[in-house]
């Protein structure tokens, strides 16, 4: 008998409000099933309710015919689940044996035998086919490498049910495919896959099938050969979305330079010469390690400027901290969200007020009607999706997370607005209203810069777009010539033909 995981009638209710309602499907051993929706479609709950960290408000699932209800993520563990998160549960100091074995060491002479710890990596290693040493410290690890020794950990288990949420969300390209070729030889020994992505080529990659879940609710279930992207998406927000890019808002051609670079050099990047002007919107493209976002921090006075110069407004600039930057009216969206976007622990309202709290306060306390009329008019104007402005801004979605920098950004009246990856870890619905938003600035005369690692959204967004090799502009095109060919050629290629 083939194993067989089933959802049936799965509900989950959080102070009365519904997060699931009434999910119910099945997966069998040796496929791989695609979860898909926006964020807040309830996926990341539904693997949670799995995997014993949430318990179901109804409804049942069962493992093999067998009706189960895991209190706590060892018993999961312990019955054959396996859950691999966006973000490593890893101890960098430790070797990939230890790693793997952690909790779990074995013992000899109430010592840990080293030997037969790595014995038992190495055959792990060795079954799943990886370029990796046991006793090698996780921390020298490539990115990709240290993901591989997190499925291992959960494989050494012996699980029957193997899930993956937002895997390659921190993966280049290159390190992507080394999950992919590890997850077909999984699938091949006959494990259960669910794999959680809003990258539609993945999905159509790896998965046999492909759920479609919406506002927490079961839509559909589709043989991957029954479908396409374009049905999903219209799927996953409910309405049909068409192109993305297919509304440019109409912009005023404006011929005043907002932000000139020359020569600049610095961290991971040299000689660089680029303009962008007020109401342009001007992307910049390269492969991973390209010095994209060495060179925005740079610009940002983030990071140090080792020569050339900077003009704002045609008047040279020594931006030497953030501070300066912020006074010349430059505003910068990190990629990175987690750790340089957002302050988690504070609420909607005081992640988009930080950097205006000169403006509410009087004398040296801030005015709280002030503050929150200003939260609540943003909330609104951005459409963010909160049931409070005082809500911790943790809760909230990667899109509604972003739209709230965004306002947040937006409240200093910036000249030269500067967005890295501003799409990143995003749903598709939300993705089409930050890209409207992005025009809507843009016509408001903002001079923005894009940095994106997804062709589509940098040639469907920009005017202008730059290519990075190396630390090194390598090319530039304009709008009518950016197709996905010559950029990658110039991206990849040492010489590129005219």
């Amino acid at each position: 008998m083939k194993h067989e995981l089933e959802f049936r009638q799965i509900s989950k209710n959080f102070a009365g409000v519904p997060a699931l309602t009434d999910i119910s499907f099945s997966v069998t051993e040796g496929e791989v099933l695609a979860l898909v929706g926006e964020n807040g479609a309830g996926k990341s709950t539904l693997l949670k309710i799995l995997n014993g960290d949430y318990q179901p408000s109804e409804g049942s699932y069962l493992l093999d015919g067998e009706e189960r209800h895991f209190l706590s993520p060892n018993e999961a563990i312990a019955a054959g689940i396996g859950l691999i998160y966006q973000e490593r549960q890893m101890f960098d100091e430790l070797s990939v044996a230890e790693n793997i074995y952690v909790g779990r060491l074995p013992e000899k002479h109430r010592m840990v035998d080293y030997k037969e710890l790595n014995r038992k990596a190495a055959g792990i290693i060795a079954e799943l086919g990886l370029p990796i040493e046991p006793h090698k410290k996780v921390k020298e690890l490539s990115v990709a490498m240290q993901q591989m020794v997190e499925i291992m950990k959960v494989y050494s288990r012996n699980p029957r049910v193997l899930a993956f949420d937002e895997p390659t969300a921190c993966l280049s390209d290159k390190e992507a495919e080394v999950l992919f070729d590890l997850i077909g030889r999984l699938k091949e020994k006959g494990l259960i896959i669910i794999y959680v992505s809003h990258r539609m080529n993945e999905i159509f990659r790896l998965a046999d099938k492909i759920v479609v879940l919406k506002d927490g609710a079961f839509v559909a279930m589709h043989d991957k050969k029954d479908t396409d992207e374009v049905s999903l998406v219209n799927q996953m927000v409910g309405r049909p979305i068409g192109s993305m890019f297919a509304d440019q808002i109409q912009r005023k051609e404006r011929k005043e330079t907002a932000l000139k670079v020359e020569g600049l050099s610095g961290k991971d990047f040299s000689d660089i010469h680029f303009d962008v002007k007020r109401g342009e919107v001007l992307g910049f493209f390269g492969l991973v390690g390209a010095g994209r976002t060495e060179l925005m921090r740079a610009v940002f006075g983030a990071d140090p400027v080792l020569a050339g110069t900077i003009e704002v407004n045609d008047r040279r600039q020594n931006i030497d901290s953030v501070e300066k930057a912020i006074r010349l009216g430059i505003a910068y969206c990190s990629e990175d969200r987690k750790n340089e976007g957002i302050i988690p622990l504070c609420s909607v309202k005081e992640n988009m007020s930080l950097v205006i709290l000169k403006r509410l306060c009087s004398g040296m306390f801030i005015r709280g009607k002030k503050e929150q009329g200003f939260a609540k008019e943003n909330v609104e104007k951005f459409r963010v999706r909160t049931s409070s402005i005082d809500k911790r801004i943790y809760q909230l979605s990667g899109g509604n997370q972003q739209k709230v920098l965004l306002a947040r950004w937006l409240a200093m009246n910036p000249k030269i607005l500067i967005l890295d990856e501003p799409t990143k870890g995003i749903d598709v619905g939300a993705k089409s209203e930050i890209y409207r938003m992005i025009q809507e600035i843009a016509a408001q005369g903002v001079a923005v810069i894009i940095v994106s690692s997804e062709l589509p959204e940098v040639i469907g967004l920009s005017d202008r777009i730059y290519i990075m090799r190396n630390g090194k502009i390598a090319g530039e095109v304009g709008r009518k010539e950016a197709e996905e060919e010559l950029i990658l050629r110039y991206a990849m290629l040492e010489e590129v033909e005219g």
